[in-house]
């Protein structure tokens, strides 16, 4: 009995492990803290970042079938989260650097430029 209730509870806590994890969103690769909204993937290979004497330059893009404004809306809502301010819908401002979101759409198939430089 005492196995059985072991057993039993090792399956309770790697469904919790598993379930508090299951809606972390992925985080771009060029940037540690720019969360991807749900959907998107992004694309590893068009990627680039350095930084420069004025700041650190991100260019990164992704793509995914979703609608652009279920995208800027969780931009929307989590950005200002992470210390962004909002500008306007596709332009955010923290510390010294600027974030734009340029999204093109072709038919149910979105991709999304984040676009990040030195105010």
């Amino acid at each position: 009995m005492l196995r059985v209730r072991s057993l039993f509870l090792a399956l309770v806590l790697a469904a919790a492990t598993l379930a508090g994890t299951a809606g972390a969103e992925p985080f771009l690769s060029q940037y540690e803290d720019l969360p991807l909204a749900p959907g998107l993937t992004e694309t590893l290979e068009t990627g680039v970042s350095f930084d420069t004497p004025g700041g650190r330059i991100v260019d990164a893009y992704a793509h995914g079938a979703v609608a652009t404004a279920e995208v800027l809306k969780f931009y929307a809502t989590t950005l200002p989260q992470l210390g962004w301010t909002h500008v306007s819908d596709r332009q955010y401002r923290r510390e010294a650097e600027v974030l734009r979101l340029e999204p093109v759409a072709k038919g149910r198939h979105l991709t999304i430029r984040f676009a990040i430089t030195p105010e």
